[in-house]
């Protein structure tokens, strides 16, 4: 028997990120446009508030502080938030460095973790960032990804970029290139393509494709160019293909990508940041998803930054917001 056959499933979460950036008029235009499932913004009331006023949205839209995500309901049009931390001041300027929204979008994400923690979230969907303001309000990491992998002790974890054409998942993340090859040991490599099938898996694909870059141009050329495709990366595919993954390369990055695109695999393994961003993000950010692969729950983001060059002006697209909204629920079918 199915959760969804003798309960309601519990509420989707979205965290407001930095109120300085364009997360709190996306999310807005979200609520706006309409959504299938009971949803809890953690963030803070009175910018929320101000962003619909500002939006001229005041006749369609309505905010409304709880508590909890178990009392969160249905109601359209209603912005149901959750803050467990201090009101934001309603003079934040938008578009600015401010410590004070970095601490803020840190306890948002933090106090939405811990409910997820307890299944009282369906999934976790996140609005965007600033690290430089984070920082500045004392939470020292570099990005989401880290949040979560330490607040819910996760020590195999992956970032996956998706969207409608391809999938990229990272064995490394937020590092200096000069740091990476020390960090592309066999247990990373193979731990990535393990976290490859399970988000292929959880996407609905029985039998994925797992097609692993190499490093080094050429993957290396048989060690010309670099010695990590042979003493790392296909020793590591190697026993993931003996534990029944349909894992291949090392391809050379310069073409794994296109071959993706064009249906021969489901996704691909890229050995450090921008070589897997950046295809994904040249198709644009519109669709893209940012998937945080292995934690005790679904979570999915943005595929862009807080844009401060923006925020503030209600121009902000929150199609990317959307995506990840509609990802989150497919990443979850226990509920439907």
């Amino acid at each position: 028997m199915s959760p969804s056959s003798h309960r309601d499933p519990p509420p989707m979460g979205i965290t407001m990120g930095d109120a300085a950036g364009i997360g709190p008029e996306i999310i807005v235009q979200l609520f706006r446009h309409g959504l299938p499932q009971r949803t809890v913004v953690y963030g803070d009331a009175g910018i929320l508030e101000a962003t619909i006023t500002r939006l001229g949205l005041g006749g369609q839209l309505s905010v409304r502080q709880i508590a909890s995500p178990e009392t969160a309901d249905a109601t359209p049009g209603l912005l149901q938030v959750l803050n467990r931390w201090k009101p934001l001041p309603a003079n934040l300027p938008p578009g600015r460095v401010s410590p004070l929204a970095g601490q803020g979008s840190y306890e948002y994400l933090c106090h939405a973790i811990d409910d997820a923690k307890q299944s009282l979230l369906r999934a976790i969907v996140t609005a965007p960032l600033n690290k430089e303001a984070m920082q500045a309000g004392g939470a020292n990491y570099p990005g989401h990804t880290e949040i979560l992998a330490e607040r819910t002790g996760t020590s195999h974890y992956a970032m996956m970029l998706a969207n409608l054409e391809l999938r990229v998942i990272l064995v490394t993340i937020h590092m200096a290139l000069a740091n990476v090859s020390a960090h592309i040991t066999l247990e990373s490599e193979l731990n990535t393509i393990r976290l490859a099938r399970l988000a292929c898996r959880q996407a609905g694909i029985t039998a994925p494709r797992v097609a692993v870059a190499g490093l080094n141009p050429h993957a290396g050329e048989n060690g010309r160019f670099g010695k990590e495709e042979v003493t790392v990366i296909a020793p590591a595919i190697a026993q993931a293909r003996a534990e029944g993954i349909d894992a291949s390369g090392p391809w050379p990055g310069d073409t794994v990508f296109m071959r993706a695109r064009q249906g021969e695999f489901d996704i691909v393994v890229a050995q450090y940041h921008d070589q897997g961003l950046i295809p994904v993000k040249y198709l644009g950010v519109d669709h893209g998803v940012n998937v945080t692969v292995g934690l005790p729950f679904v979570r999915t983001s943005v595929d862009h930054g807080t844009a401060f060059d923006i925020a503030g002006k209600g121009i902000a697209d929150f199609t990317s917001l959307r995506a990840a909204y509609d990802m989150a629920l497919a990443m979850t079918p226990q509920y439907s």
